[in-house]
């Protein structure tokens, strides 16, 4: 098991919150931490060191601390069907519960988590590691094929100009699985 940095950005010091480990307690905290890498899928991710501003609410429960919260992230991407950049500006909400080492939020008693199971995330040494929280409900948050319009045309799959800026673009396109028959036509007749 390995420890978490203290001084990490997205490490939270439940002693330095004042937070008891006593059913009940409750603090908020606001803070605005550098984006991790890999925040983001194919299209659509959230610059690394870009600013995301933290609004958490952490309770503490019977089983651990649970944290929730929004983070508002800036998200850098491209239109799945014509490539122009796009950018945003999102409000994610995320929810988790960090439970103390001798439980697993469900019983109250350590159990023993078959490999199928995910574990519930812990609290080392009274410290909690947001980080892929964060990454989770950025990640699941994200669209896919982000589009810069719902109109959008995209690019010609022969040539790659872009459709919106060339109406009536076709390419006269012979089905290879008929192209020996071209060859029975009279170049006049074609």
């Amino acid at each position: 098991m390995n420890t978490l940095d203290p001084s990490g950005a997205l490490v939270l010091d439940l002693r330095a919150l004042g937070l008891q480990q006593r059913a009940g307690s409750m603090v908020t905290v606001d803070r605005t931490v550098p984006a991790p890498g890999s925040l983001g899928v194919a299209l659509a991710t959230v610059p690394v060191g870009s600013p995301v501003e933290l609004e958490l609410r952490l309770e503490s429960v019977m089983e651990g601390v649970l944290v929730s919260g929004t983070a508002d992230i800036h998200v850098d991407a491209e239109c799945a069907r014509c490539l122009d950049p796009l950018e945003w500006d999102e409000a994610v909400d995320f929810s988790e519960l960090f439970v103390y080492a001798d439980t697993d939020g469900r019983a109250g008693a350590v159990v023993e988590l078959g490999d199928d199971e995910d574990p519930l995330p812990g609290i080392r040494d009274d410290l909690i590691d947001l980080e892929p929280t964060l990454r989770d409900a950025v990640v699941l948050g994200l669209p896919l094929s982000p589009v810069c319009r719902e109109e959008c045309s995209g690019l010609c799959s022969e040539c790659g100009v872009r459709l919106d800026s060339a109406p009536g673009h076709a390419h006269e396109m012979t089905d290879p699985r008929w192209a020996a028959l071209a060859g029975l036509v009279e170049p006049d007749e074609q």
